[in-house]
């Protein structure tokens, strides 16, 4: 029997939490793709299904869920397409129950987009372009900022002291280091009012694309952080590849929100912290069962070996020229 925290979430206690706050289930569930917390369709007699996310325990404060909530209608009132939590009549969209916070949202299809398809590509840069209009107008006082230390410095720490194999702890600690060092030396040239409110997980798996609009989903992460952050997961291929797909985003950008060309120089940056704080994700939530379950791949000598050689590739990255403007 595990003693995960959601090992006490079943059918019955996901159907009692929906009822109650005021709907009738048909005791139709079906859980949905969602490792960080626990998302599930809900049937509703006589209605359509909703969704129900249950926030994973000791993640996030109730202020900084809120804060995400309060974001998210903030761009739902600008009429931006982004999947937000429902409100009920008494104004909450945080609920309570056995201890487990959680929300709901009404059912959004779609599917991702086509990153290869430079229409989608002006489409996602317009829309991330209008986000970040409204994310410039406030500051986020509760939700974290996307800095060098909390992304890079401490899962590195916790890597070498539980998961890195002992053979490969001297190159892991070694090219760890240079990569912080770089990193930090970047993050020299961001200022404070570089950091703006951002959805801050923006890959094409957050997104919905239906009628040739792209729905946004998951505020789960979003953070303080530079508007680079939500258009370089877009970028991929050789760097001809990058340059024709950035143009279109850019493109798209500049009709709502300024961009400036000295973020680009940041890319690498933001992508060495994410690999490095990808791999201490999975570390930390591997005594969640459903982890082992998903990512059979990960904590193998093969995966530690392939992430080292990535990094080493994400050194020489840091080092080249930054992508530029066409």
């Amino acid at each position: 029997m595990s003693n995960h925290p959601y090992s006490r979430l079943g059918p019955d206690q996901v159907i009692d939490a929906v009822e109650s706050v005021g709907y009738r289930c048909d005791a139709r569930l079906l859980a949905l793709n969602s490792y960080e917390n626990r998302v599930y369709q809900v049937g509703i007699e006589d209605d359509l299904p909703l969704i129900a996310k249950f926030y994973r325990p000791a993640r996030w404060s109730e202020a900084q869920i809120l804060e995400e909530h309060a974001f998210t209608q903030e761009l739902v009132e600008a009429d931006i397409s982004v999947v937000a939590p429902l409100i009920d009549s008494n104004g909450v969209s945080l609920h309570h129950y056995d201890g487990f916070m959680f929300a709901l949202f009404t059912r959004r299809g779609g599917y991702p987009p086509e990153l290869d398809n430079f229409d989608n590509l002006l489409v996602l840069g317009r829309t991330l372009g209008r986000i970040h209009l409204v994310g410039q107008s406030s500051v986020f006082t509760v939700r974290h900022t996307l800095d060098p230390e909390r992304m890079l410095a401490e899962p590195r720490e916790f890597l070498l002291a539980s998961f890195i194999p002992r053979d490969l702890i001297p190159a892991y600690e070694s090219l760890t280091l240079d990569l912080l060092e770089h990193v930090r030396n970047i993050y020299k040239e961001i200022g404070a009012n570089d950091f703006i409110r951002v959805h801050g997980d923006c890959h094409t798996g957050n997104i919905l694309w239906r009628d040739d609009v792209a729905h946004f989903v998951d505020l789960d992460d979003c953070c303080m952080a530079p508007a680079i952050q939500d258009l370089w997961m877009f970028l991929s291929g050789e760097r001809h590849d990058k340059q024709l797909q950035l143009a279109e985003l850019i493109e798209g950008y500049s009709e709502f929100c300024d961009f400036h060309p000295r973020q680009l120089r940041w890319i690498e940056a933001l992508r060495t912290m994410r690999l490095v704080h990808y791999a201490a994700w999975l570390g930390r939530r591997w005594e969640d069962p459903a982890f082992p379950h998903s990512f059979t791949w990960f904590n193998t000598e093969r995966y530690w070996a392939e992430h080292i050689l990535e990094l080493r590739e994400q050194l020489y990255a840091l080092q080249e020229e930054p992508l530029t403007l066409l």
